[in-house]
């Protein structure tokens, strides 16, 4: 996958299936799919470094992650959030947190949260690096605190002609695809039918060009986690636990390690 192919996809109407990543392990294993791409996104401070929100992810940690993932996958397109204040500052900074981004993890793309003008600038200067954008607007969650919690963005008609005029702004600054997180369908299917760019909605409904979701929410391994937009695919948290406890009670009861899971003096047995 490349990032030409996001948008051929979306001039031929084809489905885009995205997923995050944040380990070498699980990179082996979705190289094995049908999987387009993979994002590493800065949610691994939360699911995975255990982070109260993103904002504490530093530009060191994404590339150390995104690494990994990259030693794991060949054929998805891979994307690389950049972190908070890697990009906010000034466009010159942001294009040196993507180059980074690019040399040190072997990443395909970068992607960046919001659409205000600062943003857009660097957005276009990354883009004239040769760096391929991918932009994200509706709930961009490295303004939690502006926004005062993470609910549905742009359901009033004002933030969301906003929300439409900033989606046009990307796209015209080169961007290649554009997240479209928590905001209403109607206007998801707007963005996507105004933009050249490819629209990856989560929670955003099914009228855009693909969809993303966090790997260990679809795979019911983030307990507790419960949102509109999730659907779980597999329960692999409760089937986890229950292995572990049965580990437990086979090792408590003498029944584990077996004669056949044992070696003997003789050899032959590997």
């Amino acid at each position: 996958m490349t990032t030409p192919d996001f948008l051929r996809m979306k001039e031929q109407g084809e489905r885009i299936a995205v997923l995050t990543c944040y380990d070498h392990l699980f990179a082996r294993l979705l190289d094995t799919t049908d999987l387009d791409a993979v994002l590493v996104g800065d949610s691994l401070g939360e699911v995975t470094l255990g982070y109260r929100s993103t904002l504490p992810v530093t530009l060191e940690e994404m590339i150390h992650h995104a690494s990994a993932v990259r030693r794991g996958l060949e054929g998805p397109l891979l994307v690389v959030d950049l972190p908070f204040l890697s990009f906010q500052v000034s466009p010159e900074e942001a294009v040196r947190s993507a180059g980074r981004v690019l040399k040190e993890s072997g990443a395909e793309a970068v992607k960046l949260e919001g659409g205000g003008e600062r943003v857009v600038e660097a957005a276009r200067r990354m883009v004239d690096a040769g760096i391929p954008v991918m932009g994200h607007l509706g709930l961009t969650p490295q303004s939690v605190h502006e926004f005062g919690g993470y609910g549905v963005r742009a359901r009033d008609p004002d933030e969301a002609e906003v929300t439409l005029e900033r989606a046009r702004a990307l796209d015209d600054a080169g961007c290649f695809s554009i997240v479209l997180e928590m905001v209403p369908s109607e206007l998801a299917a707007r963005i996507t039918g105004d933009v050249s760019a490819a629209t990856i909605g989560i929670g955003a409904g099914p009228e855009v060009d693909g969809q993303v979701l966090v790997l260990p929410d679809m795979l019911g391994l983030n307990r507790g986690f419960e949102p509109r937009f999730l659907r779980k695919f597999a329960e692999l948290g409760e089937e986890a636990r229950e292995a572990v406890d049965d580990y437990v009670d086979a090792v408590k009861d003498g029944d584990y390690p077996s004669s056949t899971e044992s070696y003997s003096a003789g050899g032959g047995d590997g």
